[in-house]
């Protein structure tokens, strides 16, 4: 079963541009928004891309229902770094966060600190990882320089790192303990949080993002059950995303109990690339979960938004975290200084109401730690060794598992790309060294 990529998948996966079944109805409301991320689910572990043994029902339901992007791509190839980019639309290394467990800057401008002063409520539930700490997940103090609320959260029932079965959280600084999945636990209280908004007449921004499928992989018995034939950890990973599944469709429920589900948008995706399971979590592309090569980046992703998609899509255009602040940020209507300049995203309201170009403006640009890469619609520009010199190119319509470079046979490209890169790479410096901030210096001295 190695390297599997489905034909049907890679006819309209990877050639940058096309349209699915366009239809659009106008909401002129301000919606609810709804963020989720899995934690480590590889691009190929959905079941609409036909994965030989796992079944994700309500994740196919809403790509039947919404907008689905076959090239979505992850902040960079591990966790914190991709949330401080869906946090402020910016490349991770901007940020201070070059690697997992480093934390946000409190100089950034967040999304959901935006969203409050919008008069949206505010609300994040599961992993955060953005607050410096490293290793096993535990409970967030009320006193932690860098807890969600610091960035603009009204509450949060939230966790350091990664949490499995019967976590403790905290809420709002206060610890409480937990019983049954951890996927079906935050969705629970998440939803209690969108009740209560609903009853108030108040729009919400919620953030859900799981601790699943990321080790050490904990299920329970009933979903490990259809995965008896694999090995223990592998029976535990899938049983995860078992679990993960079921609480999207828990939440679906619970949108169209509370009445909200049209005007309610909910955006899926993973924080980063696969791990090493059996089949290939990646379907088939080059490399996993720390490496900038596809498998490392690419990211399931289904945005769902009932009163504007009335018809599902798929979108074969390159597009990523990056650009969920800069879209949410078009759809509320927020100013242009509630995002921090620059901006290394771009609003996708458009392709939200079906009309999905080629990637003009900005290329898609990944720093971490000593690799870069530059996603160009078909194209892709990867270096292993920021200031080297030394570069890859690859051509993703017709070489997705990325085994041909062309640097050399395509210098007109590779000349170009590599031009943008560097001059790219230099700006993120500038922004590393506080530039970008209002003091024009970096003030936190963590």
């Amino acid at each position: 079963m190695k390297n599997w990529i489905p034909l049907k998948t890679v006819s309209i996966a990877l050639l940058g541009l096309g349209l699915l079944g366009v239809s659009r109805a106008a909401d002129s409301s301000r919606p609810n928004i709804v963020l989720v991320m899995a934690d480590d689910q590889g691009w190929g572990q959905v079941g609409y891309y036909d994965h030989p043994l796992l079944k994700t029902p309500n994740l196919d339901a809403m790509a039947a229902n919404g907008l689905r992007f076959d090239r979505f791509y992850a902040g960079a190839p591990v966790c914190s770094p991709t949330r401080a980019s869906v946090l402020t639309g910016r490349a991770n290394a901007r940020t201070g966060v070059y690697q997992h467990g480093n934390a946000l800057r409190l100089q950034e401008r967040p999304m959901p600190r935006a969203m409050q002063q919008a008069g949206y409520a505010t609300g994040h539930f599961g992993k955060w990882h953005l607050n410096g700490l490293r290793g096993p997940g535990v409970p967030i103090l009320g006193d932690d320089k860098y807890h969600p609320g610091r960035y603009g959260y009204d509450y949060w029932l939230s966790v350091t790192n990664f949490f499995d079965m019967n976590p403790t959280l905290s809420r709002n600084g206060s610890f409480e303990e937990f019983k049954g999945d951890s996927s079906v636990i935050i969705v629970e209280e998440a939803l209690e949080f969108m009740k209560r908004q609903t009853k108030a007449d108040q729009p919400f921004f919620t953030t859900i993002w799981y601790g699943s499928p990321h080790a050490p992989m904990v299920a329970n018995e009933t979903d490990e059950t259809a995965f008896a034939h694999l090995k223990e950890s592998d029976r535990n990973h899938y049983g995860e995303l078992v679990a993960m599944d079921r609480s999207i469709g828990n939440l679906r429920k619970g949108l169209r109990k509370l009445g909200i589900e049209k005007n309610t948008l909910v955006w899926f995706c993973s924080d980063n690339g696969g791990l090493k399971v059996t089949p290939e979590s990646v379907n088939g592309l080059r490399g996993l979960k720390g490496s900038v090569y596809e498998g490392g980046l690419r990211v399931p992703a289904i945005i769902e938004w009932p009163s504007v998609i009335t018809k599902a899509e798929i979108s074969n255009t390159p597009a990523g975290v990056v650009d969920i602040f800069p879209t949410v940020a078009d759809i509320v209507g927020l100013p242009k200084n509630a995002m921090l300049q620059p901006q290394d995203g771009s609003s996708l309201k458009g392709w939200i109401e079906g009309s999905i170009p080629a990637r003009r403006k900005k290329p898609i640009r990944f720093r971490y730690m000593d690799a870069g890469a530059l996603v160009d619609n078909q194209y892709k520009l990867v270096t292993q060794k920021l200031g080297s010199g030394e570069y890859e190119l690859y051509d993703l319509s017709q070489d997705p598992k990325e085994s041909k470079d062309l640097y050399s046979a395509r210098p007109e490209v590779a000349k170009r790309l590599t031009a943008v890169f560097e001059k790219w790479s230099k700006t993120v410096d500038a922004s590393d060294a506080g530039k970008d901030y209002p003091e024009g210096r970096l003030t936190d001295p963590d």
